[in-house]
């Protein structure tokens, strides 16, 4: 499958229902889906490999790597509405996906490696942060990560190379990065434009 054709597969894919402001539930763009995931596909860590998607939503960049041949996929949510949305956008693109419904940040973090399995590859879309009022939201997410996969494809905030260098300095190393914009249309009260492009860049992570 080329990138064209996966990112006109993942548009199919509905997004939140009634998203949370409080989750930042914001459905990733099947442009920014797909290239984070052909990315991985090129460097050999999506086809014949195991994946997890950490804090998964409506499912994009899980269903995207089942599609790109990944052996098995794993995602993981705490909202069980998205999850439910996500199992509905798998049916419909007929990708091979199993759901877990927990919190990555929270009360099941502590058994939740454990709970996931091993895997080759995380791919993942973290909370910046900007709404729950916690800095670095996405610290849990990059924990976990780094714990089940020697490997790790994550969206964050333009700027973020150096604090997740500092962050995992002694447990791993960023190997990648890759610029990209993340259109977010209005969604909530508080937005004053009807979308605003947001500056991100993809990074991989590598496991020492």
């Amino acid at each position: 499958m080329k990138l064209r054709q996966l990112e006109m597969a993942l548009q199919r894919c509905t997004g939140f229902e009634k998203p949370r402001a409080a989750w930042e539930q914001y459905q990733t763009p099947a442009t920014l889906a797909a290239r984070l995931l052909y990315d991985a596909y090129m460097n050999g860590d999506i086809k014949g490999k195991g994946v997890c998607d950490l804090g998964c939503g409506t499912g994009i960049l899980a269903i995207g790597a089942a599609l790109l041949g990944a052996k098995t996929v794993r995602a993981v949510d705490l909202d069980p509405k998205a999850v439910r949305t996500a199992g509905e956008n798998a049916a419909l693109l007929h990708a091979d996906v199993e759901f877990v419904v927990a919190d990555i940040d929270g009360a099941d973090a502590g058994g939740l490696a454990d709970r996931i399995g091993p895997c080759d590859t995380v791919v993942m879309n973290p909370p910046f942060g900007a709404q729950k009022q916690k800095v670095h939201a996405d610290r849990p997410f990059i924990d976990c990560a780094l714990t089940i996969a020697p490997v790790t494809y994550g969206i964050f905030n333009t700027g973020s190379t150096p604090f997740v260098e500092a962050y995992i300095k002694g447990r791993g190393r960023v190997a990648g990065r890759v610029s990209g914009t993340f259109p977010i249309k209005r969604s909530f009260a508080f937005h004053t434009k009807d979308v605003q492009e947001i500056v991100v860049e993809i990074l991989r992570l590598v496991r020492n």
